[in-house]
C-alpha cells in the first residue's frame, strides 16, 4: 500500500499557527477546521508548531500533512463512527531545528488566528530567560517573541485560543507575555499592540481524543487502502466554549455548520458544569465501583446497582446545585451519560482514582455543600461516595502522594474529615452518616451498603 500523500498540492491560505502537533489538536480543532474548509467554503490552512524539540512534524510532513481522524461513540443511543481524512493542516514546523521558517509565519499578513495546547504546565513565566536563547525559552516567551517579530512588521494582530486545561488560559497566557515584554523592554508601544490589536479568548475543551489505535491501526490501514503513522481516534462528542467577543466569531463561523462551538461573556459556568457533572460524576461513582468488582467506566454503566447510584447523584444531587438553565444541565449530563458508555473507550477506574483526594474536594465537595446550604439535608449519594472514598484509601489500590495515603490509611475517621488540609474546610458534621456507611461496608461489602442509598 502507498503513504496516505497529496496528488496535487495544498491551496489552503495559511490563517491559522497552532502550538502542539499532537492528538488532542488534531482530533479537536483542527477537525472543525476540516469541516468548516469542507462545508462552508473555508480557507483555513493550518501550520503546526512542534512546542517541544520532540513530536510529530517529521510525520506530519511526510504525508504532506494529511491524517485519518475516526470517530466512534454513542449518539442518541445509536453506535456512530465516522471517517474522514483531514487536510486544513498545510505543513509542520520544528522551531527548534528552523527557528527561521517560525519566525517567517510572522510576516504571513493572512495569518489571523493561535491556537495552542502545550499542556497545563506550558502556559508558564520564568523569569532570568533571554530571547536569545530561543529553545531554554517557555512556550509564552517563544510566543512573545513571535509577537514582537510580527509587531516589528507593521502587521495586525490575532485571535487566540489557548486550549490549555488551566482556568483563565487566555488571561495567564497575555499576562506571561507581559511579563517577558517588560523583562526584555520591549516598550511601551508593543504592549500596546499586544493590548489592542490581539484578542486573547479563555477557553474550554471538552473532547476524549484516544490517539493513535495501536491495537487496530493495521486492520484500519486495511480498510482504508493506505498507510498512515498518525491515524487519531476520538469520540463523537466535542464541546468548545470560548469567552471573547462574540462578534469574532464571525470570522472563523463554526456555528454555520452546526459545530457545538459556543461563544460567550463568561467561560465559569461552563466550565463549573463540566467540573461538577462529568468530573464529579466520575469522581462520585468509579472508588465504590472499584470495590463493588468493576475495572472500567463502561462496566459501571452496565451494572444495575452502580449506574443508578451515579444517575441519581448527577440528576437529583449535582444539577439542582448549578446555575446554568436546567434543560442544557440535563441535555449535558445525558450527554456525558453516553460519553459513560461509548463501547470503544476502556476507561479504567483506578486511572480516574488517581489522587481521588484533591480531585473529591474540587469535583464533588462543592455540590455536596451547595446541596446542603440549599436543601437543609444531606445528598446521600454523595456522602456515601466520600465514605467509599475513605473505605477505597484504606486498600492499597490507592494512587496518592506517599503522606496522603499513608494518613489515609491509618487515621480515624474522625480525623480524616477534620483535615481541613485536605478538604479546605471541617467536615465533622458529616462524621454520623460516613461511620454508618463505613460500618456497613465493612460489615455487608459495598454493594449491600450502596443499595440503601439508591432509590
Amino acid at each position: 500500500m502507498d503513504r496516505l500523500k497529496r496528488t496535487t498540492p495544498c491551496a489552503l491560505t495559511e490563517r491559522v499557527l497552532q502550538f502542539g502537533e499532537g492528538n488532542f489538536l488534531r482530533g479537536f480543532v483542527d477537525w472543525m477546521i476540516d469541516k468548516l474548509n469542507k462545508e462552508n467554503n473555508g480557507d483555513y490552512g493550518v501550520v503546526l508548531v512542534q512546542p517541544i524539540d520532540k513530536g510529530l512534524v517529521d510525520m506530519i510532513n511526510e504525508q504532506d500533512g494529511l491524517y485519518s481522524l475516526y470517530l466512534r461513540g454513542l449518539q442518541n443511543g445509536e453506535r456512530v463512527e465516522e471517517t474522514r481524512v483531514v487536510e486544513c493542516v498545510t505543513r509542520g514546523i520544528n522551531p527548534f531545528a528552523d527557528t527561521d521558517a517560525f519566525f517567517k509565519c510572522a510576516e504571513n499578513p493572512d495569518l489571523r488566528f493561535i491556537v495552542s495546547n502545550t499542556t497545563e504546565a506550558g502556559i508558564e513565566y520564568k523569569p532570568n530567560q533571554s530571547p536569545d536563547d530561543f529553545a531554554g525559552t517557555t512556550f509564552p516567551g517563544r510566543l512573545t517573541m513571535f509577537l514582537k517579530r510580527r509587531f516589528d512588521l507593521g502587521l495586525p494582530g490575532f485571535i487566540l485560543f489557548p486550549c490549555e486545561l488551566i482556568d483563565k488560559n487566555g488571561d495567564n497566557l497575555k499576562e506571561c507575555i507581559m511579563k517577558y515584554s517588560r523583562d526584555w523592554s520591549y516598550g511601551a508601544d508593543f504592549e500596546k499592540w499586544v493590548n489592542e490589536e490581539n484578542h486573547f479568548t479563555n477557553t474550554l475543551v471538552d473532547r476524549i481524543v484516544t490517539g493513535y489505535p495501536r491495537d487496530t491501526a493495521k486492520q484500519m490501514e486495511e480498510a482504508f487502502g493506505y498507510l498512515d503513522n498518525i491515524i487519531d481516534t476520538a469520540e463523537i462528542f466535542h464541546l468548545w466554549v470560548i469567552e471573547g467577543d462574540k462578534a469574532l466569531a464571525e470570522e472563523i463561523p463554526f456555528h454555520k455548520i452546526g459545530l457545538n462551538v459556543l461563544w460567550t461573556d463568561d467561560v465559569t459556568p461552563y466550565k463549573k458544569r463540566k467540573v461538577r457533572i462529568l468530573n464529579g460524576a466520575h469522581t462520585s461513582m468509579v472508588l465504590a465501583a472499584h470495590l463493588a468488582g468493576l475495572e472500567t467506566v463502561k462496566d459501571a454503566m452496565d451494572d444495575q446497582l452502580i449506574f443508578p447510584f451515579m444517575k441519581q447523584a448527577l440528576f437529583e444531587e449535582i444539577i439542582p446545585t448549578l446555575d446554568l438553565p436546567k434543560e442544557e444541565l440535563e441535555q449535558f449530563a445525558n450527554d456525558v451519560i453516553e460519553r459513560f458508555k461509548n463501547p470503544f473507550i476502556k476507561h479504567y477506574l483506578l486511572s480516574i482514582a488517581l489522587n481521588s483526594v484533591s480531585k473529591f474536594k474540587v469535583r464533588v465537595l462543592p455540590s455536596l455543600l451547595q446541596y446542603m446550604k440549599e436543601k437543609g439535608e444531606e445528598p446521600k449519594r454523595l456522602v456515601f461516595s466520600l465514605a467509599a472514598l475513605i473505605a477505597f484509601y484504606r486498600t492499597d489500590a490507592a494512587n496518592d502522594d506517599a503522606a496522603i495515603m499513608e494518613y489515609m490509611k491509618t487515621a480515624p475517621t474522625a480525623d480524616i474529615l477534620a483535615k481541613t488540609e485536605y478538604w479546605g474546610e471541617d467536615l465533622s458534621f458529616l462524621l454520623p452518616s460516613i461511620e454508618a456507611h463505613l460500618a456497613a461496608i465493612g460489615k455487608d461489602g459495598v454493594r449491600k451498603a450502596m443499595e440503601k442509598v439508591v432509590d
